[in-house]
Order: structure tokens, then C-alpha cells, then sequence
């Protein structure tokens, strides 16, 4: 009797789980009647809206929590097939039987449709003539809660993995490994992020958004702040109806763009009802491979012409780096037949180096709900531009009662899991040691406790006068938000034989307006005349002097530099910094063959400058994204532009080695994105120095003697080419990603991007400047505009440049006329 009743309680616990874990798990290959694979291939299970498409290779998984016995597969010009299948069904192999047919309610266009008399493109006119009161848009006035979870997993997670010398030690990690519903494929969750916002947004002119941050909650890595908006910032809002949806800064064409019908074949493949409302199903795939496009489908109610459902995936050819696979799925709610909101947003990127397919990947995936929308309460435009203080405790100590009370779906085993494994692994000696090294790489500190050695990337350079030069430091560091900081460094030249050295220091007075003290000293050899205008504020920047081995040309234009600085710097407004300071600076050559003499109101020839200097500052950068709160804000995006006026003011007093003048400039740098054609950089300067002044303290045009590119400067300039007091400088880069060379048969598959230069500079010299000049070094402005231009191509083997400069004047015997340089840059 015992045994009977132990049995029956075994038999029912194993039906609860077994019911519990009730899901089918179907995949595998489709291919035509000659074996070949068949992308784009509608696959949905059977009598339900739940489906795919077929990857470039015929590949495909579809995954739910219900069971179904089998799934239905439909491509125009074969026969709409039905495939029984099991729970677990992954390595199917379905062969297509050709002829073409007419579904019962549409008309299936054929796998390379025309856009004429393509019902599917009849649907995309109806939705386009509409979009603009589609959604949020439909009202003045919108507010809404927004819960977002973000998680990390390593990806493709197997027993190699499991059993190498890597893991070992850490084994226990693999108890939290789980099946992506997208892929099929393993993966082993690191690290989560929740969060909870109330969004505030107005449509009436001008148009804002206010988010505030309610509630976080985060596990796994360090610094969740900064991942957190770093991953907020590569995962835009995606807005299907835009006609570019940006994927880690590349402009992909959306399938509901008007420029749709010339990237994308569009095929009506079935009608069904969702929630009660007939819809249309419409697959969408590149017509050419490298576009920046997407493959995928999605469901179109009738009523309405909108969006009820989507899901799409770039095609796996595009011309991005790094990323294996991106996923896009959303879901909206259709209001009384007027309107559709988003409901749900789902994102997942495949991270991982192309052609290394049995590597570990790193997949981020980013989960949405919208709901409580409240629409028309009007706000003054002043709540809009309130700004929230999001170190408040409370947001992030809210209880576990809390989240499980407020989250849209619930954590699954694995994720509510990751905070037990990530407090194991904190306690393993050898996870520590990978900390430290991955902390080395992006920092370029060595950390110790409280102290910071490095940046270790500096320790070793060469120049003219110092020879080989090794250099030393470090920085104070308790938190990614220290409210004060000190750093410092020592050189040493083994052909000078001399010792050099700085230390700076800062102080966050005020937190809420970013007011701060800052302050320093450095002795250094440099290279000066690098930059026309100082961007940087920081006076221990690596010596432009320190690389002169990898130049050509004269390269004994050193400068033997002493500058002590302080400054008081405030943000009354996010994004604006107002900045005044004192500069006392000391300027000697440091080379026999150059030299900085003129002469001074003593008719005397100096040889150096003692110069103090005042300044002011404004600089703004709107729609800057920063983590942080302490004396270093780590910037989040690179995308916004930076807008610099400088005002400084230099004093004699009644020195002769010092100059009274008043020296103004402007600066303004911005990437623009064009849409289908790429990106365009724009940086422009301008600026003037009334009174009379030396060589050390005139604007010299940036030149670049290196082998390698460098932003600031003209690429074919020697140093102190060209000398003014007055000048207007401006630099292009066009980057087309790659768009031209995908239509060129050879060129197709490499990946490789194109890129088009154009620099020019007007400048003036005054003949009172020219008087006092001793230098040896003659003054010559470029009146005539000069020019140069060039051409690029980037993203070979992911990381190097070449880039082709000609002069377009100018034309020097003893110069570059033609210079090929050198790059490394690493971009998505």
C-alpha cells in the first residue's frame, strides 16, 4: 500500500512539472526540390500567428510555452506545406514541392515580387498615408510607465567551454545555463538590470520627453550605472515608422519606410485574426545582400493599417562588425480601432568576432513593457525641462515584494539565480584575477588599493631630445565617483638626461551644478602647435612629443614647456559648462636646431616667454549622455555636438618677456548622420589674437609629420608651415559604410567602407607680428586659401585605415604632396 501511495505521489509530481515545463522546441533546414536552401520561408504553428522566417540559409527555430503537433510552412511558387512535429524537434529537414497558388483571403506575391500590383505594397502605402497619427503621436499629451530589463549572457554555452582550462574552478556556473527562445541555442546569464520609469511627453510645439527613473535594480558586473545607459544608448526607442531605425550607429532602412520598396521585396504570405481583428501577414527581405536591411514579417490589422505585430533580424551579410545577429520583436495594443501603442519591445544582439563560430559569443538582450498610458494632461513646459535627482537612496532600495509586485512577467529561475552565482564568483580567486586584467585593458591603470598606477600604455616613447622615454604615474581612485581626485608623473629621457614631471588635482565643490576647483603643474618636453584650439582640459595629457619616432621630415620643432593652472568650472545648466581659470606658461625650445626668439619691447632678442593668461569659457554640449557623479563624467555617447567659445586675456607686466593681448576663438564639431549615404563630420574653428606676440604664442596651423592619421590636424602640413593671428579652418569626413564598394562584384564581401576627405584654412599675419619675429622660422599665413583632400578606406580586417591626402596647393619641394597614413579604429 505504501509503495502504491509513494508511487501514485512520484507520478503526480512528475506530471506537475511536466506540465509546468509544457512547451515545443521545433528547428532545423528548409530546401527547395534540388536540396538548396529556401530563405524567407514563412513558418508558423500550426492554426496560430506564431512564427518565423527562414535565416539566408534555409535555418530556422520556433519555440513556445504551449504544445502543438505540428507547423505550417508557406512560400510563393511552392505548395503551403503542414509538418507534424514533436515537443522537441531540432533537426528538421523539410524539402518545398513547387506550385504556385492563391491563398483563400490574398493574393501571395512571387519571391522576388514587383512592386506593381503587389498587395503587400498596396497594404505599406495605406500604413504610410497614416503613420503620422499612428501611436503617441494621436495625442498632445502622453504619460506612461516603462519597465525595462536588461540582461547579459555568454553565449553558446557547451561542454568545451565547460571542461576548459578557463572555467576551471568555476564550474558551478553552468547550473544557471538556459535556452534562448529565439535561437535554441544555450546561453549563461551574467548579469541583469530592472528598471522602472514614468515617461512625461508632449507632441505640441516644441515637442519633449521627461523620464523619470522610479525604481533599479541590478546584479553581476561593476558600475551597473554605466551599463545601464551605455546599453540605453546603443538600444534606442526603436520606432518602426521612421524611415531609419539605428542599430549601434548605423542607419538601417525600416520595412515601413517609404524608401522600402527599392531595399526590400515585400510578400503577402497569409491573413489571420489577431486579438479579433482580421490582420495581413507580410514577410520583408533585402534585395541586396549588404544593404543595411532587415529580414522578418509582420502582421498589419485591416481595420487600422497599423502595426499590431513585428519581428525582424538584420540580414546576416550587412555591413556591420561584431555583430552576429540583432533581433527586434513588438507587440501593440489596438485602442477602441483608432489607435496602436507599443506594448512590448524585445531586443537581442549576438556579440562576437565573425568567422570564430565555436568562441563563446556575448549576447545583450533588452526587454520593454509600456502601460498605465494617461493621454492629454496638459503640464507646463517647465516640468519638461525639470531635471531628476537619480542618486536619490530610494531608488534603489526597493524590496523584493516591490519587484515582484510591479514586473510585467515574472524572473525565471535562471535570472533570479544570477544574483546567488555572481556572489560566488566574487569569491573566486581566479574571477578576481579576470577582473583585474579585463580592468587593465579598458582602463589602462593597474589597480591597487586606493591608487591607480598607469596609464600603462605611456610608460615607453622616444623623441629627438629626450631619446628613449620612460615615464611613470598614477591617479588616487576610492569609486568611479570620487569627489576629488589627484594624479601625477614622472619622465625621465635617456638622451637629455633630465627629469620631468606634473600633478594635477580636482575638487567637486557642488555636486548639483558640477561646481569645481581644479588646479596643476607640469615640466615637460612637447610638441606644441598640434591644435588649434584646446579642447582638452587636461594639463597631463600624453606628450604629442613622445611618438616623434613615427614621423618624417624635420622633427626637432620641440618646445621645452613649464605651465601651472587652475581653474573654476560650473554647469548651471546640464550640458552647458562655464569655465574661467589662470595660466602662467613657460616656453623654451628644446632643440638646438629650432628656435623661439623674437624680440622683445627692449629690442633685445629673448629666447623664451613667461606668459600669464586668463581666461573664460563656455562650452555646451547638448544631448550629451554621461554616467557619474564625481569629479569624471564618463561619457555615454559620442553622437552630440560640442560648441567652444574662448576668451583669453594675456598681461606684460611691464615684462619683456611677456605680451598683453587678447585672444578670442571659436569651435564647433558634429557628426552628422545622412540617412542611406553615411556619416558626415564636420569640425570648423575660427579665432583672432589682437596685439603683437610671439612665435610660442600665435595660432600655428596643426600640421601632422607622422605616419598616422590625426583628427586635429592637416594631414600634409608640415610643423609651422603656416603662422597667424587670424584664421578659419574647417575638416569633412565622409564615411559612406560601405555602400559603394557593396555594388562592386570584387569588392562585395569584404566589408571594407569608403571614405572621402576635405580640409581648407584661411589666415591672415600681421606685419607687427612679422617685425618682432627672430625665430629663424619664416611667417607665412595662407591668404590664398589652402587646401587638401583625400580618400579612405577603413574597416580592413575590423581595425586599420589607409587613407590617400593630395595638396590641393601650396605644393611644397620639401613637403608631403601625397602621403598615404595610417589608422586603427574599431566601430560597429
Amino acid at each position: 500500500m505504501k509503495r502504491a501511495i509513494k508511487g501514485i505521489l512520484v507520478f503526480s509530481f512528475w506530471l506537475v512539472l511536466h506540465t509546468a515545463a509544457a512547451q515545443t522546441k521545433v528547428g532545423g533546414k528548409v530546401v527547395d526540390e534540388h536540396g538548396e536552401p529556401l530563405p524567407y520561408v514563412s513558418i508558423v504553428f500550426t492554426g496560430t500567428v506564431k512564427g518565423t522566417i527562414t535565416d539566408e540559409e534555409g535555418r530556422f527555430y520556433l519555440q513556445s510555452d504551449k504544445n502543438y503537433s505540428s507547423i505550417t510552412l508557406a512560400y510563393m511558387g511552392y505548395k503551403t506545406k503542414t509538418v507534424p512535429v514533436k515537443s522537441r524537434d531540432l533537426n528538421l529537414l523539410i524539402r518545398m514541392e513547387p506550385e504556385a497558388q492563391t491563398l483563400r483571403t490574398v493574393t501571395i506575391a512571387t519571391g522576388k515580387p514587383k512592386n506593381k500590383n503587389n498587395p503587400a505594397v498596396d497594404i505599406l502605402k495605406k500604413i504610410w498615408a497614416r503613420k503620422k497619427q499612428l501611436g503617441l503621436r494621436a495625442f498632445d499629451y502622453y504619460e506612461y510607465d516603462k519597465y525595462e530589463k536588461i540582461e547579459f549572457d555568454i553565449y553558446k554555452v557547451d561542454s568545451s567551454l565547460m571542461h576548459s582550462k578557463l572555467m576551471r574552478g568555476m564550474e558551478f556556473v553552468f547550473d544557471y545555463v538556459d535556452t534562448s527562445r529565439v535561437t535554441g541555442k544555450p546561453f549563461l546569464p551574467i548579469f541583469i538590470n530592472e528598471a522602472l520609469y514614468r515617461v512625461y511627453g508632449k507632441n505640441v510645439p516644441p515637442p519633449a520627453v521627461r523620464e523619470d527613473l522610479i525604481a533599479h535594480k541590478a546584479s553581476g558586473v561593476q558600475n551597473n550605472e554605466f551599463v545601464n545607459l551605455y546599453i540605453k544608448d546603443i538600444y534606442l526607442q526603436y520606432d518602426i515608422y521612421k524611415n531609419f531605425i539605428t542599430v549601434f550607429g548605423k542607419d538601417f532602412i525600416s520595412p515601413l519606410s517609404k524608401l522600402g520598396p527599392t531595399t526590400y521585396y515585400y510578400v503577402l504570405s497569409d491573413s489571420a485574426e489577431i486579438d479579433g481583428k482580421k490582420s495581413y501577414n507580410i514577410i520583408f527581405y533585402p534585395r541586396r545582400k549588404r544593404d543595411l536591411a532587415f529580414r522578418g514579417d509582420m502582421w498589419v490589422a485591416d481595420s487600422l493599417f497599423s502595426v499590431q505585430r513585428i519581428s525582424m533580424s538584420i540580414s546576416q551579410s550587412a555591413n556591420v562588425n561584431w555583430i552576429k545577429d540583432f533581433y527586434l520583436e513588438q507587440d501593440f495594443d489596438i485602442l477602441n480601432d483608432t489607435v496602436a501603442l507599443l506594448k512590448r519591445d524585445f531586443v537581442m544582439t549576438e556579440l562576437g568576432i565573425e568567422g570564430v563560430e565555436n568562441a563563446p559569443d556575448l549576447l545583450i538582450k533588452k526587454t520593454t513593457f509600456f502601460r498605465g498610458f494617461t493621454f492629454n494632461r496638459p503640464r507646463p513646459a517647465s516640468f519638461y525641462k525639470k531635471e531628476q535627482n537619480i542618486y536619490d537612496p530610494k531608488i534603489y532600495a526597493k524590496s523584493d515584494a516591490y519587484w515582484q509586485r510591479i514586473r510585467p512577467e515574472r524572473l525565471n529561475a535562471n535570472e533570479r539565480g544570477i544574483y546567488t552565482m555572481l556572489d560566488s564568483l566574487k569569491k573566486t580567486p581566479k574571477f578576481r584575477r579576470m577582473q583585474d586584467l579585463a580592468t587593465i585593458i579598458g582602463s589602462g591603470y593597474v589597480y591597487v588599493k586606493y591608487f591607480d598606477f598607469g596609464p600603462v600604455f605611456s610608460t615607453i616613447g622616444y623623441n629627438e631630445v629626450e631619446g628613449i622615454r620612460l615615464r611613470a604615474g598614477g591617479r588616487t581612485y576610492f569609486d568611479t565617483n570620487d569627489p576629488w581626485r589627484v594624479e601625477g608623473y614622472v619622465a625621465y629621457g635617456t638622451k637629455d638626461k633630465r627629469f620631468k614631471y606634473g600633478i594635477s588635482g580636482k575638487a567637486l565643490l557642488y555636486p548639483k551644478k558640477r561646481l569645481m576647483l581644479s588646479g596643476g603643474y607640469r615640466q615637460d618636453v612637447e610638441q606644441i602647435g598640434v591644435s588649434l584650439t584646446r579642447i582638452e582640459d587636461d594639463i597631463l595629457s600624453r606628450s604629442f612629443a613622445s611618438s616623434s619616432v613615427f614621423a618624417t621630415g624635420d622633427k626637432t620643432k620641440l618646445a621645452f614647456v613649464r605651465i601651472w593652472d587652475g581653474a573654476l568650472s560650473a554647469e548651471p545648466v546640464k550640458n552647458l559648462e562655464l569655465k574661467t581659470g589662470y595660466d602662467f606658461k613657460f616656453l623654451r625650445s628644446a632643440h638646438p636646431r629650432f628656435s623661439l626668439d623674437y624680440v622683445g619691447r627692449d629690442g633685445r632678442i629673448h629666447a623664451f616667454v613667461r606668459q600669464p593668461e586668463v581666461y573664460f569659457q563656455i562650452k555646451a554640449t547638448p544631448k550629451r549622455k554621461t554616467a557619474g557623479y564625481g569629479v569624471k563624467l564618463y561619457p555615454i555617447n559620442t553622437s552630440y555636438p560640442v560648441f567652444l567659445v574662448r576668451y583669453a586675456r594675456g598681461f606684460s607686466r611691464g615684462s619683456a618677456e611677456a605680451f598683453d593681448y587678447h585672444k578670442v576663438q571659436l569651435y564647433f564639431d558634429k557628426p552628422f548622420r545622412i540617412g542611406a549615404v553615411g556619416r558626415l563630420d564636420v569640425r570648423w574653428e575660427t579665432g583672432k589674437t589682437f596685439g603683437t606676440v610671439p612665435l610660442g604664442l600665435l595660432n600655428v596651423v596643426p600640421g601632422n609629420q607622422s605616419f598616422f592619421y590625426v583628427p586635429n590636424a592637416f594631414q600634409l602640413l608640415n610643423y609651422y608651415e603656416f603662422i597667424t593671428d587670424t584664421y578659419f579652418s574647417v575638416r569633412l569626413k565622409h564615411n559612406f559604410g560601405g555602400r559603394i564598394f557593396s555594388k562592386i562584384p570584387v569588392l562585395k564581401t569584404t566589408k571594407w567602407r569608403e571614405l572621402v576627405f576635405l580640409n581648407s584654412v584661411w589666415g591672415k599675419i600681421s606685419e607687427e607680428n612679422k617685425r618682432i619675429n627672430a625665430s629663424g622660422i619664416p611667417y607665412r599665413a595662407p591668404e590664398k586659401p589652402y587646401f587638401e583632400y583625400g580618400v579612405g578606406v577603413t574597416n580592413i580586417m575590423k581595425f586599420l585605415e589607409f587613407d590617400a591626402f593630395w595638396r590641393g596647393n601650396y605644393h611644397n619641394p620639401e613637403g608631403q604632396n601625397f602621403f598615404i597614413k595610417l589608422n586603427f579604429t574599431v566601430d560597429f
